[in-house]
């Protein structure tokens, strides 16, 4: 097993919100309780949390996004220039809509040197030294920015169009890397929804009709990313999840990797990849021929969130089997194909399957890897 990340058994980093975090923030809404008592029930569910993080054996432990409402926008409406505003819809999944939010663009794009998540982040790696793990935080990847604006959700007197904020936004999340970094981070991650569009026709229609140019866009995207991680330090681990949509178990996008592999895994220059592989809307593993040999890591996202059914280790083994047959065995881990709770509604099964999820993660991770 190895003792810096990716790790061989790794997570991608929300969990199921406790009940007593729900209801605090349910009362925080109504006025029931003010800030302070909102963060000091977070503060504790948050110090169990990493602690049970490291007796389940993981050598990482994230936050569970517990302050967080949304995956992406909390973050990205924190960001100067960019507002989270109500939408007449939601992000459409399998059967059901999200809340109606979206995110428009008023101003120069900057990332402040205040932003609360560095306050989150600072709080957890403490808890995660005491407890003798890695901490590690994740934000949205900027192309999931780009990715979700409507037609009309750029002000022109700011940028001309949707196009013309790449380099204010690549530079907004250089500074990002780099507060992160000077607050004491060592392992960061991007989601990325955006890459599994780019997989799938239907999510492609739906982009073009938002008035986003889809053409090259893969190529775009990559240069995007290698911008925003320009300056990234020598002894920072900055890897990625892409994933296909994960709100109350549903999910969003189908198609395989192969129409992206050659430009997520052999150009854009993250350190490791978590990629679910969870169902057969993700394809084969073919499209990790791509992946450079050397340092690079795929997490092998296996282990399904959306439901508390356990996978069979003898067929999970047989999975890892045929990926090593096309990226070699030391460059592959594994994790869940997602987070427990990308949305503060959380997916459809228990804490204690959650916590049967990790335990799975782990041993086979230690009987693969040992």
């Amino acid at each position: 097993m190895t003792v810096n990340p990716p790790f061989r058994a790794d997570i991608v980093g929300s969990f199921l919100r406790p009940e007593q975090v729900k209801t605090a923030r349910i009362r925080f809404a109504s006025d029931e309780i003010d800030a302070a008592q909102l963060r000091a029930v977070e503060d504790a569910a948050i110090g169990e949390l990493v602690v049970k993080q490291a007796e389940a054996g993981l050598g990482v432990a994230t936050d569970g996004e517990f302050r967080r409402s949304w995956w992406h926008f909390d973050f990205l409406g924190m960001l100067d220039g960019v507002d989270v505003v109500e939408l007449d819809h939601g992000i459409q999944f399998q059967g059901v809509q999200t809340k109606p939010l979206g995110v428009q663009i008023n101003g120069p794009i900057r990332f402040p040197a205040d932003h609360p998540m560095l306050d989150h982040f600072r709080f957890l790696k403490p808890l995660a030294e005491k407890a003798g793990v890695i901490p590690k935080i994740s934000i949205p990847s900027p192309t999931v920015l780009h990715f979700r604006l409507e037609r009309d959700a750029v002000d022109p007197s700011v940028y001309a169009g949707r196009d013309e904020l790449f380099d204010d936004l690549a530079a907004a999340y250089r500074d990002a890397v780099q507060a992160f970094y000077d607050a004491g981070c060592r392992y960061l991650q991007f989601d990325d929804t955006v890459w599994a569009y780019l997989c799938s026709e239907a999510e492609l229609t739906k982009a073009a009709a938002r008035g986003i140019r889809t053409d090259n866009l893969a190529e775009r995207y990559a240069a995007l990313i290698n911008a925003s991680l320009r300056d990234k330090p020598a002894d920072m681990v900055i890897t990625t999840h892409v994933c296909r949509g994960n709100f109350r178990s549903t999910w969003i996008s189908s198609g395989g990797y192969e129409p992206v592999a050659e430009q997520l895994l052999g150009v854009c220059n993250y350190d490791g990849y978590f990629l679910e592989y969870d169902s057969e809307r993700a394809g084969g593993f073919e499209p990790l021929r791509f992946l450079p040999v050397g340092d690079k890591v795929v997490e092998l996202g296996l282990i399904t969130t959306k439901s508390g059914d356990l996978e069979e280790p003898c067929l999970l083994r047989q999975r890892i089997d045929e990926a090593a047959k096309i990226v070699p065995l030391g460059q592959l881990a594994l994790s869940p194909q997602c987070g427990f709770a990308s949305t503060e509604e959380g997916n459809a099964l228990t804490e204690d399957q959650q916590w049967a999820k990790i335990s799975s993660v782990v041993d086979l991770a230690r009987a693969v890897w040992a």
